[in-house]
């Protein structure tokens, strides 16, 4: 999908998977804590967050901790 941001990429996967939003953000819009999004393989704690600009060609994964016995 392109997007300029990250926070932009987000907006159009919920735009098109409404189903997620669970998932990803909390009630008050912010990112859950068990959700991780990598550019290039960099975590994106590690850049500028949700703000973290992306070009064409970035790869941008989105991964939702597992956790459990």
């Amino acid at each position: 999908m392109p997007a300029s941001t990250v926070q932009e990429l987000l907006d159009q996967v919920v735009e098109q998977y409404p189903s997620v939003k669970f998932h990803m953000v909390d009630s008050d819009g912010h990112l859950r804590k068990h959700f991780n999004i990598f550019v290039n393989n960099v975590h994106i704690r590690d850049l500028q967050g949700i703000e973290t600009p992306l070009k064409a060609d970035d790869k941008v994964i989105l991964m939702a901790s597992a956790a459990g016995g």
